[in-house]
């Protein structure tokens, strides 16, 4: 993990810098701003509120240091929220870094340790992390990742298309984005030309949000 350090953003959280890919983990805007803005409440928050129900299942794309699952985890925990929630990571993180994020600063100290407790259980098993939260990290390729359950809500957190152009292609977003139920929201920071003419040729209803701290724009689509 030589090639991982850790960067403070501008909302003084911290995320991590990748010198193999080039690119950090969460936006240096903020790593808290945007996990919060982008995923929790432009996905999570949104199909919840759209649909009035009291559970959602997540796939994220990109589990990285929890971040997405953890702010997820405590809004579903403290709304009486069944979560049921899938990570995708193919590199997942030593037990030892996730302990240095700080972001238990951000979270119940319940949620935090529980996590922090049956993390690497998690990586081998879907595991109870409180009574409203399931989690399961699939450590493979995006592309190799199989299931047969459907899920309402995709967080896309993958790296910049600019450093992992093959994550935003056709073949990968079709094939993740069968794991989504009819009417389930897809979810991400990015917005390009070539993003939204692949999510709408794949039968999705796009639809443009307001930014995280750093960007315009943000991209939302529904499954048709």
């Amino acid at each position: 993990m030589n090639h991982l350090s850790f960067a403070i953003t501008s909302d003084g959280s911290k995320t991590l810098f990748n010198k193999e890919v080039g690119e950090h983990y969460h936006s240096r805007h903020g790593a808290l701003q945007e996990s919060r803005h982008v995923f929790l409440h432009t996905g999570m928050r949104h199909f919840l509120e759209k649909t009035g129900l009291k559970k959602v299942k997540i796939l994220e794309v990109g589990f990285g240091t929890g971040l997405n699952f953890l702010i997820s985890a405590d809004y579903c925990s403290t709304q009486e929220i069944q979560l049921d929630y899938t990570g995708i990571e193919a590199y997942p993180l030593q037990i030892e870094m996730i302990e240095n994020t700080g972001y238990d600063n951000y979270i119940s100290d319940f949620v935090w340790n529980s996590f922090i407790k049956h993390y690497q259980q998690a990586q081998l098993k879907k595991v109870l992390i409180t009574k409203h939260c399931t989690l399961k990290i699939e450590h493979v390729k995006m592309l190799d990742f199989k299931s047969d359950e459907l899920f309402d809500v995709i967080y896309f957190d993958a790296f910049a298309a600019i450093h992992q152009p093959e994550m935003w292609d056709h073949e990968s977003l079709s094939h993740i984005c069968k794991f989504l139920n009819p009417g389930g929201v897809f979810v991400t920071y990015a917005i390009t030309g070539d993003l939204k003419r692949t999510m709408k040729s794949l039968g999705f209803a796009i639809e443009k949000a307001p930014g995280a701290p750093g960007k315009r724009e943000m991209l939302r689509a529904v499954k048709m």
